[in-house]
């Protein structure tokens, strides 16, 4: 595997791929990984936290088959995706390459060579709208933490890029191995490509809006209470009516919205560290039946709370 770095490229999107499959080497992957680092020119590059990190390999002379290209992120990113040089030898590259995929703003240099036209992608939250709008070829979705259309993923960026390579060494070697990485890691779930990036506690609504945050304080310490939007709402001291447009402005979505999701969520981290019942994660996190549990996070994940636990559960395998 190869990774394209420059000047101002987020380290850790480079580390959390290279440490991921250095640790898949150790525990046994067979054929093992061989992995480096291409740069322009094959020089050192200054990252964005300031380190120096030196490539292994000059990008320029770098030829295939490659097994995976991987494009790093980083506030570099503009400046990459604007060179010439190196969006034309992503673009070679990408031909001799079984699969490609970048790391958060890595998709910008992918867009650019035209490597993610028609297809669904996905970058940092933050600069979502900025791919989507110099690239309209492209389906930008910001909710995932990674997506694989066809041989070209897009991982949202940092952290991220470890779950997409752990999604790799498990296509590639199997759920055994990823799960080991992980552990090795002190990763202990790794997260499904589906699984927002944005969690619904550590999203804050505006600050300036106290009343929406204590609301949402509230629903967080008592997911098994009662948290219909009539209480809600009388608890706040407001009408239903009003509480629902604060909800809507500042968190995008309706108090009833809002509760379900923030159960559904709670409900898998419990699913992944626990091995309570479902029938009892489902009494903790305020559905009223394993079924209501069901429906909900197959409607939010995609698939039904036994095969995530079977897939994610830290006790899994």
């Amino acid at each position: 595997m190869v990774v394209i770095g420059y000047d101002e490229a987020e380290l850790l999107d480079i580390a959390c791929v290279t440490t991921g499959l250095a640790a898949a080497n150790r525990l046994g992957a067979a054929p093992a990984y061989a992995v480096g680092v291409a740069t322009p020119g094959g020089r050192a590059i200054t990252c964005e936290s300031g380190l120096t990190l030196q490539g292994r390999h000059c990008l320029e002379r770098l030829k295939g088959p490659l097994d995976t290209l991987i494009v790093s992120g980083g506030y570099g990113h503009l400046a990459a995706g604007d060179d010439a040089r190196i969006v034309g030898h992503v673009r070679r590259l990408a031909g001799e390459s079984r699969r490609v995929a970048s790391v958060c703003t890595g998709a910008t240099v992918l867009a650019a060579a035209g490597l993610l036209d028609g297809k669904r992608a996905t970058t940092h939250w933050r600069y979502a709208d900025q791919l989507a709008s110099a690239y309209p070829g492209v389906t930008v979705d910001p909710a995932p933490i990674y997506i694989r259309d066809g041989r070209v993923s897009t991982a949202a960026g940092v952290t991220s890029a470890l779950d997409l390579t752990l999604a790799f060494i498990e296509e590639d070697h199997g759920a055994e191995l990823a799960r080991a990485v992980a552990r090795a890691l002190v990763t202990y779930l790794q997260r499904p490509g589906n699984q927002a990036q944005m969690s619904m506690f550590t999203a804050t609504p505006a600050p300036t809006n106290g009343l929406v945050r204590r609301v949402v304080d509230h629903i967080a310490c008592h997911l098994d209470g009662d948290l219909t939007a009539p209480v809600l709402a009388a608890d706040a001291g407001v009408s239903e009516r009003h509480l629902t447009r604060l909800f809507i402005d500042h968190l995008g979505k309706a108090p009833g919205r809002f509760v379900r999701d923030a159960r559904t969520e709670a409900a898998a981290h419990l699913l992944a560290s626990t091995s309570l019942p479902v029938a009892s994660v489902a009494a903790r996190c305020g559905f009223g039946t394993a079924e209501t549990l069901r429906q909900a996070f197959v409607g939010r994940y995609g698939t039904p709370p036994s095969r995530y636990r079977a897939a994610h559960g830290t006790s899994a395998g």
